[in-house]
């Protein structure tokens, strides 16, 4: 294994185990008060991309086959046709405004909303429309459920309030035991409202079984990958707190120029840490080894590429996709030893975990990982896809929120 190559020892037992062994929904969801479809009212600032917004699609599309009426308001983006094709309606409002105007608006527009569409639960997944969601809700008179995505940063007392809407669910749902910990922690949560379910990913898209050879070359010449040498494969948007950096010392460690480390992500119009990081890989002599490329929406493809993922943030994430991705695409995995990480990576055995900013110790587990037999790979291969049907499926998540709208309804 992995660890074994760094004297770690056979790695440590995979302690959490978040869902019931059964993820189907228990029964269909009816309203108690009106005895049809329970219809249940996410809401979320926009629906351009990311965990949250993975996390409503996924499960809206549960909602409508589990007999319930799906909607989703937001100011649009480009998932509101997938969203639509599942059979779930989506409702263009404002709701990315963080202008207090806006937000106070939004609740008579959710008002209606609600009395329209004979709406059961509200669940709210961000901030500023969640103040909105969180006034109309009470006003009608029906149950309040929030998703916990993140430990929101911010010490002073008006950052702490805003952040605070997020804990006033009748449900309050944490993405992790960091997140639930946190929430339970700063904010008073109880545990009879709290609940901890994990994000979820779709083993029929992350599947190396479905990754076809014309898949591979196609992303390989779009980003014109060596055919020979093996990956590094970092997919993160281009922002300091990732570990672009760290990454990039590390590499300067290894000394090694027959890999290509790539970098997945775009700079979100913030161009200049992009450019020190570029200055970076200049001055460690790192430019015919690292490349950093855009985002592909064939992530698949790209982890199937890889022989090794690195996740190396600098500051804690709530869950992280990307080390559970990775590993259900049968890649190891080396991440930072911080928030979600711990809980999706089975030290020494999925993976490694090593201290944040250790360019060191980072370096140390890439060239682990780079050093695998075939038969050691094909054991962390058959652990890490266990790992994840096991406790992280789309299917678990799903069927663990239905079951807290059933408690609600």
């Amino acid at each position: 294994m992995i660890a074994a190559r760094l004297d770690a020892g056979n790695g440590v037992e995979h302690l959490l185990k978040f869902m019931a062994d059964d993820p189907e929904p228990s029964s269909d969801l009816i309203s108690r008060k009106r005895g049809g479809p329970l219809t249940i009212l996410q809401i979320l600032p926009s629906l351009i991309g990311g965990g949250a917004e993975r996390g409503a699609l996924d499960v809206a599309a549960a909602i409508q086959r589990a007999g319930g009426r799906a909607i989703v308001a937001s100011s649009g983006g480009p998932m509101v046709r997938e969203l639509e094709r599942s059979g779930a309606r989506h409702i263009l409002l404002p709701l990315a405004s963080k202008n207090p105007y806006t937000v106070w608006r939004n609740i008579a527009r959710l008002g209606r909303l609600i009395v329209e569409h004979q709406v059961d639960i509200v669940h709210a997944r961000s901030r500023a429309p969640g103040w909105s969601a969180l006034s109309a809700a009470r006003r009608a008179g029906i149950p309040f459920v929030t998703t916990f995505h993140a430990a929101y940063g911010g010490t002073s007392r008006q950052k702490h309030k805003y952040n605070s809407v997020m804990a006033q669910g009748d449900r309050v749902i944490a993405i992790s035991n960091f997140i639930a910990e946190h929430v339970s922690r700063v904010y008073g949560v109880p545990p009879d409202v709290l609940r901890t379910i994990p994000r979820g990913i779709d083993l029929g898209r992350f599947s190396p079984e479905r990754v076809s050879i014309e898949r591979k070359v196609k992303l390989a010449l779009e980003w014109n990958l060596p055919d020979d040498q093996p990956i590094v494969l970092m997919p993160a948007r281009l922002s300091r707190i990732k570990g672009h950096m760290v990454l990039v010392e590390a590499l300067a460690r290894l000394k090694r120029h027959d890999i290509r480390c790539i970098f997945a992500g775009e700079d979100g119009r913030k161009n200049a840490y992009r450019q020190e990081l570029i200055q970076l890989i200049h001055d460690r002599g790192l430019s015919d080894v690292v490349r950093i490329v855009p985002q592909t929406a064939d992530m698949a493809a790209a982890y199937s590429m890889a022989a090794v993922v690195v996740a190396p943030s600098l500051v804690p994430e709530g869950f992280g996709r990307v080390p559970v991705e990775a590993q259900a695409m049968g890649r190891p995995v080396v991440a930072s030893d911080l928030g979600g990480f711990r809980e999706t990576i089975v030290d020494g055995v999925t993976g490694l975990l090593v201290p944040p900013g250790d360019a060191a110790k980072l370096a140390e587990a890439i060239s682990a990982a780079l050093a695998l037999t075939p038969d050691e790979l094909a054991e962390i291969q058959a652990e890490a896809l266990g790992n994840i049907e096991a406790n992280f499926t789309r299917e678990r998540m799903c069927a663990a929120t239905l079951d807290v709208y059933r408690e609600l309804a």
